[in-house]
């Protein structure tokens, strides 16, 4: 196994559009298709030519399609997990897809990146911007707390403070409504 030398900022910001090794694999797939050939290959084509990404420092931006236009924006922050997905046909036009999967519940990747021969090193990148991106939330959300116990009295709450005094205050309602259908629950169940 190989050591991948590791993407470079400036490189990811320069792919924005598929290698042609992607419409020779969409072209030799509709091929198999064969007679759906006449409606899958212009499906395909279009597809090629208006699928567009953008790397850049706040996440991934992708866009494709001209009568049924799809736009993604996905944060770093936002990713979960990455994988790496190739087929016999994929792997011998040397391209691999890079499944984008983020914590909206379903089971399918949100975003698919496709056509590109440094699949691995794509991965490895984004993958080290969301690592950083997630610790750098969860590094906010732990000073957050602590910059609240400042010994001055009239300090004033950040945005993040106050969502969380907002959320500790919700907390002690809920406990109280549990509580009162605890009561509800027994009462009905003497009665």
């Amino acid at each position: 196994m190989a050591i991948l030398n590791p993407m470079t900022e400036a490189e990811l910001r320069s792919l924005d559009r598929p290698d042609p090794a992607l419409l020779r694999l969409y072209l030799l797939q509709s091929l198999l298709t064969g007679p759906a050939f006449v409606i899958i290959l212009p499906i395909l084509l279009f597809r090629y030519h208006t699928l567009r990404y953008r790397f850049d420092e706040e996440g991934i931006h992708m866009s494709v399609g001209v009568l049924f236009r799809r736009e993604m924006n996905l944060s770093y922050a936002r990713i979960q997990d990455l994988h790496l997905q190739s087929g016999i046909l994929q792997r011998w036009f040397g391209l691999a897809n890079i499944l984008v999967q983020t914590a909206s519940g379903n089971a399918m990747a949100e975003m698919v990146i496709e056509g590109f021969h440094e699949s691995e090193r794509i991965r490895d990148y984004l993958y080290s911007r969301m690592r950083g991106a997630t610790e750098k939330v969860k590094a906010e959300a732990n000073v957050a707390p602590t910059a609240a116990l400042d010994s001055s009295a009239s300090v004033d709450l950040s945005q993040s403070q106050v969502v969380v005094a907002l959320l500790r205050e919700i907390q002690t309602e809920l406990h109280g409504v549990r509580e009162q259908l605890e009561g509800f629950r027994d009462r009905e169940s003497h009665e």
